[in-house]
């Protein structure tokens, strides 16, 4: 596995081995890095089941200014740390070892501009419901949400705050792209 595009192109990163974690195939990540494109100079993302990192390291190296990882395995999140430092991003990424709704439990600090989710495939939908739930307030208005899901999964139960906005299938995976809605404009007096 390797990073695609900006200026850690072509940097190896390690997977943690068995099957505890799925990496996003090349092909998957192209397409959804190519549509996030637009969103990620200067923006705050959130990697949930980061995993080896490389969906969040993919978006510090074309251009995020911070990268937010939740792993949930100690093993796991080492190897993490080990593919920010070969990719020289360090400084913009904080590593958290945590479940997911845990990290989420806490109050929400600085909003993120972009969230990345990629649970395991056998999730239920109503977890991940759950966890998309605890997630809409830690996203600033107009933050894109990305869903990793298997074709053979529903489609994610998206929170009122947050709507969706396309999905594409790639083989036997589906993005699902929701974006937080804006707040409405108060109305004027008359």
């Amino acid at each position: 596995m390797r990073v695609i595009a900006g200026t850690a192109k072509g940097r190896r990163l390690k997977v943690p081995p068995g099957d505890r974690t799925r990496p996003t195939s090349d092909r998957v990540k192209e397409a959804l890095f190519s549509s996030l494109q637009p969103e990620l100079p200067g923006a705050s993302v959130l990697d949930l089941f980061a995993g080896s990192g490389s969906l969040g390291i993919e978006a510090l190296s074309r251009g995020a200014a911070t990268v937010t990882f939740v792993e949930r395995h100690d093993r796991t999140a080492r190897i993490l740390e080990e593919n920010v430092e070969t990719c020289d991003v360090g400084g913009r990424a904080t590593v958290v070892t945590a479940e997911v709704q845990a990290a989420l439990g806490s109050p929400p600090g600085a909003p993120f501009d972009v969230a990345l989710l990629d649970p395991p495939y056998g999730m239920a939908d109503e977890e991940l419901a759950a966890v998309l739930d605890s997630l809409a307030p830690h996203l600033a208005e107009g933050a894109v949400v990305t869903v990793e899901r298997d074709r053979r999964s529903g489609a994610p139960r998206w929170p009122a705050r947050i709507g969706e906005e396309r999905q594409r299938r790639y083989g036997d995976t589906v993005i699902h792209v929701g974006r937080v809605a804006a707040a409405s404009e108060p109305e004027e007096a008359p």
